[in-house]
C-alpha cells in the first residue's frame, strides 16, 4: 500500500474565498486582460501573413516560428521571475514585446522577404509576457496549502480554458476588419497593458524571492527534479493529443463539405471542458496524485479514440463533447501537481515548464496530425493520438512514484515500520 499526498476537494465557497483573499482583486483583473490573447496572438499572426502575402506557407512558418518563441521565451522569463519577483521582468519584457510587435507588423505590410517575418516572429513569442506563470506562483503567497489554494488553481485552469475558447473566436473575428493586422495589434495592446497592470499590483510588487533549491543551479533549473519531469512530460503528452485532435477535426469538417465548421466544432471541447472542470474541482480523481496524471492521461486517450467512430459531424459533436470532459481536470492536475514536484523558490519557472511543455506537445501534434490526415483520413489521427496518450500514459505509471513528497516517503516508511 502507498501513501500519498492527495489535493483537497473544493467548493463553490473556495472559488469565492480565494477570489475575494485580500490582495487578490487587482492581480485577478489584470491578469485577466493579460491572458485573454494568449490564445489570440499565433491565429491572428498566421491569419495576418496569409492574407498579406497570399500563402498559408509562409504564415504557417511565422506562427511556428511564434510557438517556439513562446516555449523558450516562458522558461527564461520564469526562471528571472522566481530570482527577482514579477514586477521589473514583467515591466522590461512588455516593452520589448511592443518593439518587436511593431517591427514584425512593419515587416509583413513591407512585403518582405519571408526570414524576417520568421526571424521577428520567434522575436515576439520569446517576449511575450508570461503574466500566466506569475499569477499561479502569487497564489503561494497570497493563500496558505490547503482547499482554498487548490480552488485558486482550478480558477487558473478554468479561466485559461476560457480564453482559449475566445482567443480563436475573437482573431478570426477582428482578421476581418479593414485591416488584417487588427487582431494582432488588439490582443498585443490586451498582453501589454493587463501584463504591466498586473505588475504594478501591490501583490506583484511585494512578491520576495523564495530560498531556492541547490538543484536550480543546474542548466535545467526546476526541470532537475525528477517529478518535475514526470508532471512536464504528462504536459507535453496533453498538448500533443490536443494538437492531433487541433488539426484533424477541421479536417474532418472540410471532408464532410462543412470547413467553415472546424473551428466550432473545436470549441466544443472547451465547452464541455469548462463546467466539468469546476465539477472535477469539487470531487478530483483519482485521489492521490501520484496515480492522477496517469490515470487523466489515459482516459483522455481512450476518450479521443472515439472520434474515429463518427460518421456524421454531428456524432463527432457529441463525441468532442465527451472527450473534452478532461481537458481542464489535465491542466488542474498539471498545476496542483506542481506543489510537491518543483524545488522550492521555483513556482513561476516550474509552471513556464508547463507551458513549455505543452506548446511543444501541441507543435509535435499538429506535424503528426498533418502528415496523417494528408497521407490517411482524419480518423487516423484520432486513433494515433490515442495510442501515443496510452504510451505516455504508461510511462507516467511507471514515474509515477517520482511524485512522491519527503512527506509522503515519511508517511510510507511510518506505515511500514506499524506492520
Amino acid at each position: 500500500m502507498i501513501l500519498a499526498r492527495v489535493s483537497h476537494s473544493v467548493s463553490l465557497t473556495d472559488y469565492r474565498a480565494a477570489l475575494r483573499t485580500r490582495g487578490a482583486a487587482a492581480p485577478v483583473l489584470t491578469s485577466l486582460l493579460a491572458r485573454l490573447p494568449v490564445a489570440m496572438i499565433g491565429l491572428a499572426l498566421l491569419l495576418y501573413v496569409q492574407r498579406v502575402t497570399g500563402s498559408f506557407g509562409v504564415a504557417g512558418l511565422v506562427s511556428a516560428g511564434n510557438l517556439v518563441g513562446v516555449a523558450v521565451g516562458s522558461v527564461v522569463q520564469g526562471r528571472i521571475m522566481d530570482r527577482l519577483g514579477p514586477t521589473r521582468p514583467l515591466l522590461v519584457v512588455s516593452a520589448v514585446f511592443s518593439g518587436f510587435v511593431t517591427a514584425e507588423i512593419v515587416a509583413i505590410e513591407s512585403g518582405g522577404a519571408a526570414v524576417p517575418m520568421i526571424v521577428l516572429a520567434v522575436a515576439v513569442g520569446l517576449t511575450e509576457p508570461m503574466t500566466g506563470p506569475a499569477s499561479r506562483a502569487l497564489w503561494t503567497r497570497l493563500l496558505p496549502p490547503g482547499r482554498t489554494r487548490d480552488a485558486a488553481y482550478s480558477y487558473e485552469a478554468i479561466s485559461m480554458e476560457v480564453f482559449f475558447i475566445l482567443g480563436p473566436g475573437i482573431a478570426g473575428l477582428l482578421v476581418n476588419m479593414p485591416w488584417a493586422g487588427t487582431g494582432l495589434l488588439v490582443g498585443a495592446c490586451c498582453m501589454v497593458t493587463g501584463s504591466a497592470g498586473f505588475a504594478l499590483t501591490p501583490a506583484a510588487r511585494r512578491h520576495r524571492p523564495a530560498d531556492r533549491a541547490d538543484a536550480v543551479g543546474s542548466l535545467l533549473g526546476a526541470l532537475a527534479a525528477p517529478g518535475m519531469r514526470t508532471v512536464a512530460l504528462a504536459a507535453f503528452g496533453f498538448g500533443a493529443l490536443l494538437g492531433m485532435v487541433e488539426v484533424a477535426v477541421p479536417a474532418a469538417a472540410e471532408r464532410a463539405g462543412h470547413a467553415a465548421l472546424g473551428g466550432l466544432l473545436l470549441s466544443v471541447l472547451s465547452v464541455s471542458s469548462v463546467v466539468v472542470g469546476v465539477l472535477y474541482g469539487m470531487r478530483p480523481w483519482p485521489r492521490p496524485m501520484y496515480l492522477r496524471l496517469p490515470a487523466l492521461l489515459s482516459v483522455f486517450a481512450v476518450l479521443i479514440s472515439l472520434l474515429a467512430l463518427p460518421t456524421t459531424l454531428l456524432g463527432l459533436t457529441v463525441a468532442l463533447l465527451v472527450a473534452g470532459t478532461l481537458i481542464t481536470p489535465q491542466s488542474t492536475a498539471h498545476s496542483v501537481a506542481l506543489e510537491g514536484a518543483a524545488p522550492p523558490g521555483t513556482a513561476t519557472e516550474a509552471f513556464s515548464w508547463v507551458i513549455t511543455a505543452v506548446t511543444l506537445g501541441s507543435a509535435f501534434g499538429q506535424s503528426v496530425s498533418g502528415q496523417l490526415v494528408e497521407a490517411a483520413a482524419p480518423p487516423a489521427a484520432f486513433l494515433v493520438a490515442s495510442g501515443i496518450g496510452l504510451v505516455l500514459g504508461t510511462v507516467l505509471w511507471f514515474r509515477r512514484r517520482t511524485l512522491l513528497t519527503e512527506d509522503d516517503v515519511r508517511a510510507v516508511q511510518s506505515f511500514a515500520e506499524t506492520r
